[in-house]
């Protein structure tokens, strides 16, 4: 087996991952980044639960593409 197609393999989930946070999903990003900036002083369990589930929401379809 070619050690350089079981790398680039290797890769592909974490690409994909990082291409999803970055371009796909980053309005969904910004708007969990922004929230707990907004947040970061008085930061509680779910405060941004909204805007999580959305990015999570869209990495989890974008990432099983």
């Amino acid at each position: 087996m070619n050690a350089g197609k079981v790398a680039k393999e290797a890769q592909t989930p974490l690409k994909k991952f990082a291409y999803a946070s970055t371009v796909t999903c980053s309005t969904q990003a910004s708007a969990y980044g922004k929230c707990i900036a907004f947040n970061y002083m008085d930061i509680r369990r779910d405060i941004c639960k909204e805007e999580f589930a959305k990015f999570a929401e869209c990495m989890r379809t974008t990432v099983s593409r």
